[in-house]
């Protein structure tokens, strides 16, 4: 299985930017998938999470302004981020539950002040 994430970028404080990650590998639409963040100096964090039923999971600090969605025949999960805060700055990691969790390479995403 692996997992691309792309979308990244610079923004300001305001915007929005729209993650998506592609999978290969395994047939996605049976699988969770989800997005990690880190920033530097602080723990993972788990932004979201949506199941194979669509049921979706959000942190309390992203409530409201981002919104996951996955497109099974694509085999590929989005993120759409708006009002986005300087403190939402990290490398932001896909990810797919195959028994198991696999991550994928991240993507940097800065919200400038």
């Amino acid at each position: 299985v692996q997992l691309q994430a792309s979308g990244g970028g610079l923004v300001q404080a305001g915007g929005s930017l729209r993650l998506s990650c592609a999978a290969s590998g395994t047939f996605f639409g049976l699988h969770a998938m989800g997005w990690y963040r880190q920033a530097p100096g602080k723990q993972r964090e788990l932004v979201a999470a949506i199941t194979s039923g669509r049921s979706t999971n959000y942190a309390d600090s992203v409530t409201g302004r981002f919104t996951i969605s996955r497109d099974n025949g694509k085999n590929t999960v989005y993120l759409q981020m708006n009002s986005l805060k300087p403190e939402d700055t990290a490398v932001y990691h896909c990810y797919v539950e195959v028994g198991y969790q696999v991550v994928g390479q991240g993507t940097q995403v800065t919200v400038s002040s």
